[in-house]
């Protein structure tokens, strides 16, 4: 390869060889391949979001119901048996707080926790998270544990 036989990779390149506007003799004069009359062949056209060449657009169209609390808070929900089976694993030994769940990728970085309780949780664990259901919490003060309330 030298400088002599270089070109772009295929695909790459894609403007058309005719250069639109200049003129009768270039064959893409006058309307400039824009067609008469009409929105498009105007300067400044912009088709909007979800236009359906005016028909109804679907956004209008489908029904609408329910309600969206835009309040609302999502918690990432973790149950005692997959404690139980990091514990196993030995990947957690006498503390779970949101570092270990992140490490473990249980929970993300900006996730609320909270723990659910289903299984069984023979280890002894302190526990901390933003929320605890209360058998969970049952579960684990009887296996001699701690739940810490963030």
């Amino acid at each position: 390869m030298d400088l002599s036989n270089l070109k772009p990779a295929a695909g790459s390149v894609k403007n058309n060889s005719k250069r639109l506007g200049r003129g009768q003799g270039s064959g893409k004069g006058g309307t400039a391949a824009r067609g008469h009359k009409g929105a498009k062949s105007r300067s400044g056209y912009s088709r909007k979001i979800g236009f359906e060449g005016g028909q109804m657009p679907l956004q209008r169209r489908v029904p609408k119901f329910g309600f969206t609390n835009i309040n609302r808070k999502e918690y990432q929900g973790i149950n005692l048996d997959t404690l139980q089976n990091l514990v196993d694993a030995g990947k957690i030994t006498d503390a779970v707080d949101l570092d270990v769940l992140l490490s473990t990728r249980l929970a993300g970085k900006n996730d609320l926790v909270k723990i659910l309780g289903r299984g069984e949780l023979k280890a002894k664990l302190k526990v901390t998270a933003h929320k605890f259901t209360a058998t969970a919490k049952a579960a684990i003060e009887a296996a001699g544990g701690e739940a810490v309330t963030l």
